[in-house]
């Protein structure tokens, strides 16, 4: 297993330290040029600071990576992006893109998201590795089992020993004197990194319509997360946003079959509903990856419970 050490700026890193009971953060990278592929998920991703401080500071384990237009990560993550405002995130992206912010433009960035993350106060900051170079512009991948890196992993995590929930959702445990290695699961996603690994996985595509504009397309629990459904892939669906007002009123539902429902209701009550009639029994467009699609536990109780049949 891996980690990877990021070169942080201090400025988002104070701010998100002071958000309370945060679950998630999106670490941007201002080119938007290539995904980040270094981690699998569950994996350490720590916080390096820029200089002066040239120290680890916290860290968050690795969910997923994107390229998004600046508009669509600040909707999913607002002040988890690290600033006040999408102004003021723009202002800090064009600091680094060393450019003039236009208003307007809709441009790409690389987003890493990272769930639970964790922030150390200053004095339990951990030194750099002595390998590090001060030429490192992005950020370095260690090994978890062989020196330095093993090394840091320890100290991160006995700072990490007073955490609970990190503790037991990471296996931060101490094994025959020795601190063992993180399990590597699944991270528990937040609401932001929900959305955009739904979008992702439905190829930015409504599964229903099939329309391919990104701003009219959102992603749905299929169990509301207010009823106890998770923020997991498998308890989503991409739709577009009539789509999505009318899958959760309950005017339309998916089959167990993964094809599309629409209730009698729509013409009952509003004398209308041509449209969506004409999508009733398509089937949707599904995630190429078999484990992201619908879990069907998800599909019975949104038709048991939501439906107007």
């Amino acid at each position: 297993m891996n980690f990877y050490l990021g070169v942080t700026d201090y400025q988002w890193f104070s701010f998100l330290s002071h958000i309370e009971g945060i679950d998630e953060v999106n670490f941007w990278q201002p080119g938007g040029n290539r995904k980040f592929g270094v981690l699998a998920p569950g994996e350490p991703f720590l916080f390096k600071l820029h200089a002066p401080y040239n120290a680890i500071a916290g860290g968050g384990f690795f969910a997923h990576s994107s390229l998004l237009p600046v508009s669509l990560a600040w909707e999913a993550f607002e002040q988890k992006n690290g600033a006040a405002s999408f102004s003021d995130m723009r202002k800090a992206i064009a600091k680094y893109r060393k450019t003039s912010d236009f208003p307007y433009e809709d441009y790409q960035i690389g987003c890493i998201l990272l769930e639970q993350p964790f922030f150390f106060s200053r004095e339990q900051w951990i030194p750099v590795p002595p390998d590090w170079s001060p030429n490192i512009v992005q950020g370095k991948r260690y090994l978890l089992d062989k020196k330095p890196g093993r090394s840091i992993w320890q100290q991160v995590q006995a700072q990490l020993q007073s955490r609970p929930f990190i503790a037991s959702e990471y296996g931060v445990h101490e094994e025959t004197g020795r601190f063992g290695q993180p399990l590597l699961i699944t991270p528990r996603l937040g609401q932001g990194s929900f959305r955009v690994m739904v979008t992702d996985a439905y190829r930015r595509r409504c599964a229903v319509t099939r329309e391919k504009t990104l701003p009219a397309l959102e992603a749905a629990h299929i169990r509301s997360y207010k009823t106890d459904g998770p923020h997991m892939i498998q308890n989503g669906i991409l739709l577009r946003s009539d789509i999505h007002k009318l899958f959760d009123a309950g005017y339309v539902t998916i089959g167990a079959d993964y094809h599309f429902v629409v209730s009698r209701r729509i013409r009952e009550e509003f004398e209308n509903g041509r449209d969506y009639y004409a999508l009733h029994g398509n089937p949707i467009e599904l995630p190429p990856e078999t484990h992201q699609r619908p879990n069907q536990e998800f599909i019975v109780w949104h038709n048991e419970n939501v439906f107007r049949g």
